[in-house]
């Protein structure tokens, strides 16, 4: 029997990203954000706050990068989440991490930080419910360590974060269950 929790946001897991763009005068901003997706072959959405020091940069320059945030970063990717670039001036700098201009777009790519999504700004959403950036990805970057033989990130060497929202914890991606678009088939059959 389920038991009444209230209002939950209750999906799991949410990804932790990385979400860096320069300001007018080159300065590297970067956040935490968890409510983002994949909502097109080469589009991502975020739905960050619009005060957020990174949008507002983001919106200038019209580009920004989205990194996927690791365990072995998991403390400074957490600071980016309690930090805010509108109160605290060396907030990239106090990390000590470094960053590269991107080859594709006018925005920073965190080198500590194993995948990125370079983006050029498509569009900006808002109604009364919902604030979102949606970016073109324009180039996908991953280290080596982090692919497989084929080329292709393997997400057991990635070991990205998840964010939990029930309890506002930390995991790692586990072993895989199964294999997309062939669990079910069997159910195709009549």
């Amino acid at each position: 029997m389920k038991k009444n929790l209230g209002v939950v946001q209750a999906v799991y897991p949410m990804p932790v990203l990385m979400v860096a763009a320069y300001d007018e005068n080159g300065k590297v901003n970067v956040m935490n954000a968890a409510w983002g997706m994949i909502c097109n072959s080469d589009r991502i959405a975020l739905f960050i706050d619009e005060d957020h020091k990174t949008t507002q940069n983001l919106l200038k320059t019209k580009a920004f990068t989205v990194s996927i945030a690791d365990k072995d970063h998991m403390d400074v990717a957490d600071f980016f989440g309690i930090a805010t670039g509108n109160k605290m001036a060396d907030k990239f700098e106090r990390t000590g991490y470094h960053a590269v201009k991107s080859a594709f777009v006018n925005a920073p790519v965190i080198e500590e930080f194993p995948v990125v999504m370079e983006c050029e700004l498509a569009e900006v959403t808002e109604t009364e419910s919902m604030y979102a950036i949606v970016g073109k990805i324009i180039n996908t970057a991953a280290e080596e360590t982090v692919l497989n033989e084929k080329g292709k990130v393997d997400v057991m060497k990635l070991n990205a974060l998840i964010f939990d929202q029930f309890q506002h914890g930390y995991y790692v991606t586990g072993e895989k269950a199964g294999q997309a678009w062939n669990a079910g088939a069997g159910l195709m059959k009549s």
